[in-house]
């Protein structure tokens, strides 16, 4: 799917860094596991992903959130799942069985004294998203209080109309993207209904269904826009927050659907030009893509793949040199590790790894995180062997 949008970018162009970048190594003498790891029944080679979605689709076709306050929660944290569509669980289904509200106001829902919303107050208000007139004020509620209600992702999932209900709002704005017109108000009321999304994304009864119906591609032109405005950034801050929310369940099934799409691509671009923010859950997308053997094989397949990913990152550490995060440094040394589990990569990183993270840039910053110091020696003792 080509991502289009207003203030958008085309296709992330991934030439060659330059003629004098280290050699990789030829196809002949990579091992097994980079002959060509298995995605959704694909080989990887370097003749294949020459889509307009550049070279990180795993097929020539390819198949076309977390709020400002949540952002820790899309970075930690494991889980699984499975993209078989799972079963209704019971209270779900008794949930859904009630009769619809009556006209009035949205009832407000309470909350029971172990804090978790009752579901009898839940239902009304899912049912009046269908209801474009109360629509806004039922996404600011439920994403106000969607931690309230446990069972908030299988019933927004399976209420009819619902999931159409807040598509319609994430396709509503496209117009605004291209000229960028999008005001904080239009803004604000998308990132509610992304909100929700994640919900969906990250609860395993429905995860699966949610990469099934390719849901996670309707955000993808909020990722491709390049304007800077602050109902921008948010949008697209929001917008990987829902795909950090997928990854963060350590699904091989997310990692084989993403890498099917041009999130690789989407992320590298914020992870040069986004906030500081949008960058760190950008650089943790990636980096859960590499923790995954999948991923990992796909991205070091070929010369060209590693060398744009690892071409972002080391301008990433040139730029933290003069203004460092450590909760952004964190990440992109953890991608550094993690490439360098792979033969061809740790022969590259010889030559390519910045010399930032060689000499003591850095020992202040990480002077008090024996985690990332760790990581840092640990990548330097492996590429230093190789």
């Amino acid at each position: 799917m080509s991502s289009s949008g207003g203030n958008s970018l085309p296709p992330v162009p991934f030439s060659s860094v330059g003629s004098d970048r280290p050699a990789w190594p030829s196809e002949s003498d990579q091992s097994s596991t980079l002959g060509g790891a298995p995605i959704s029944g694909h080989s990887i080679s370097p003749n294949r992903g020459r889509s307009s979605s550049g070279l990180f689709l795993g097929h020539d076709n390819a198949d076309s959130l977390v709020l400002l306050g949540t952002i820790p929660d899309a970075v930690s944290g494991t889980g699984g799942g499975s993209s078989v569509p799972p079963p209704v669980s019971s209270s779900t289904q008794q949930t859904i069985s009630r009769s619809p509200p009556g006209p009035g106001p949205s009832p407000a829902p309470s909350t029971n004294a172990g804090g978790v919303g009752d579901d009898t107050n839940l239902l009304p208000l899912i049912l009046h998203l269908t209801d474009a007139d109360r629509r806004e004020n039922v996404l600011l509620e439920l994403s106000k209080r969607r931690e309230n209600f446990a069972d908030l992702a299988p019933v927004l999932w399976h209420s009819v109309g619902t999931v159409s209900a807040l598509l319609q709002e994430i396709v509503g704005i496209y117009p605004m993207l291209n000229p960028a017109t999008l005001t904080a108000h239009s803004s604000n009321r998308v990132c509610n209904a992304l909100a929700l999304l994640q919900c969906v994304a990250s609860h395993p009864e429905t995860r699966g269904l949610f990469l099934s119906a390719h849901v996670p591609l309707y955000l993808y032109p909020f990722l491709n826009t390049a304007s800077k405005n602050r109902p921008f950034e948010y949008l697209r801050l929001t917008s990987l927050g829902v795909i950090g929310a997928l990854v963060k369940m350590d699904d091989s099934d997310v990692i084989n659907f993403l890498l099917q799409t041009e999130i690789i691509p989407l992320c590298l671009r914020i992870m040069e030009t986004g906030s500081e923010l949008s960058k760190t859950v950008a650089t943790f997308i990636v980096q859960k893509i590499l923790l995954d053997e999948v991923g990992l094989n796909y991205i070091c397949a070929t010369a060209e793949r590693f060398y744009a990913v690892s071409t972002v990152l080391s301008n990433m550490v040139s730029v933290l040199a003069e203004t460092p995060s450590v909760r952004l440094l964190k990440h992109i040394v953890r991608c550094y590790l993690r490439l360098s589990d792979n033969v061809r990569a740790r022969e590259a990183l010889r030559q390519c790894l910045p010399n930032c993270l060689r000499d003591d840039t850095f020992s202040d910053v990480l002077r008090d995180d024996a985690t990332v110091k760790k990581w840092l020696a640990q990548l330097l003792s492996v590429v230093e062997e190789a």
